[in-house]
């Protein structure tokens, strides 16, 4: 099974990305925090990333989705990754829970993820969500964070630029295919 990991800042058009992935016949799978968010404020809690239990919830539901998706085929494609919940927890300035390093050493010495990850460049905005509530800048800062932390766990980037959709789909498709 080789698994490939979409990541990137905030906003970049990522799940664009993997919506017309999965609409060509792959396997996606969405992200995991943006549901831990809507489900939190659907219960009327306003910013559920400022609670304690926020990055466990997180790592909690990428592996339930990750081991709910064992699949006939030989691909699938994330929207983020435990690797990008590292880098949440840093921006945040929340510890790396133990949860969330057991997981971290996990995918790590498994081999989980390709070590190839497509890295969705900014597209020079970012529109706030409820979600999402961070500004441009602020997501450049994330963006950053971002790039070290898969550096620092030996990933390698593979630069998606920012252009039309279908361009990125496009490379996004050759990335894979190639390694294949």
């Amino acid at each position: 099974m080789r698994r490939y990991v979409l990541t990137g800042t905030p906003g970049s058009g990522k799940t664009s990305i993997l919506r017309r992935l999965g609409g060509l016949g792959h396997q996606v799978v969405e992200e995991a925090a943006t549901e831990v968010i809507a489900r939190a404020q659907a219960r009327g809690e306003d910013e559920p990333w400022a609670r304690a239990s926020f990055i466990d919830e997180i790592v909690a539901l990428q592996r339930r989705r990750r081991m709910e998706t064992v699949t006939t085929q030989s691909l699938q494609v994330f929207d983020r990754s435990p690797v990008c919940t590292h880098a949440l927890a840093t921006y945040l300035g929340l510890p790396v829970t133990p949860a969330l390093a057991e997981e971290l050493e996990r995918i790590t010495s498994s081999g989980i993820y390709e070590r190839q990850v497509l890295f969705v460049r900014n597209l020079g905005f970012c529109e706030p969500t409820a979600a999402r509530r961070i500004s441009f800048e602020e997501s450049l800062v994330f963006e950053k964070v971002h790039e070290e932390s898969y550096r620092a766990f030996g990933y390698r980037l593979i630069d998606i630029p920012a252009g039309e959709l279908s361009h990125r789909v496009a490379l996004v498709n050759l990335v894979i295919f190639r390694s294949a």
